[in-house]
């Protein structure tokens, strides 16, 4: 079954990661992971109820490194670890990331 993550920032800056090849991540590594990310980039909740689910700590985390941070060779370690937690904390073989939509689909 085919595994990726696609990252949507604009027209021409979408990115899909390929998990097909790739350790599934067990789920609390994914949790813990997305949580020291949102803290760390200094991500404020998208609700003004302060509630932060996690499609919107994928968004957020996405929104604050950037398209460069998928964009980039030397960081794609760092964007096939976002695409595994997301994989992981969703449960769906194809998730994507619309980042001027704020939206998260499978």
């Amino acid at each position: 079954m085919r595994s990726h993550v696609i990252v949507h920032f604009g027209p021409e800056q979408e990115y899909t990661l390929d998990l097909d090849e790739v350790q599934p991540m067990p789920h609390d590594l994914a949790r813990g992971w997305l949580d020291q990310q949102f803290t760390e980039l200094g991500c404020e909740p998208l609700r003004l109820s302060g509630k932060v689910l996690t499609a919107d700590k994928l968004l957020a985390v996405a929104q604050a490194v950037g398209p460069e941070r998928f964009a980039n060779s030397a960081h794609r370690p760092w964007a096939m670890v976002y695409a595994r937690a997301a994989s992981s904390l969703l449960g769906k073989p194809v998730v994507k990331v619309d980042v001027p939509a704020l939206t998260v689909g499978y």
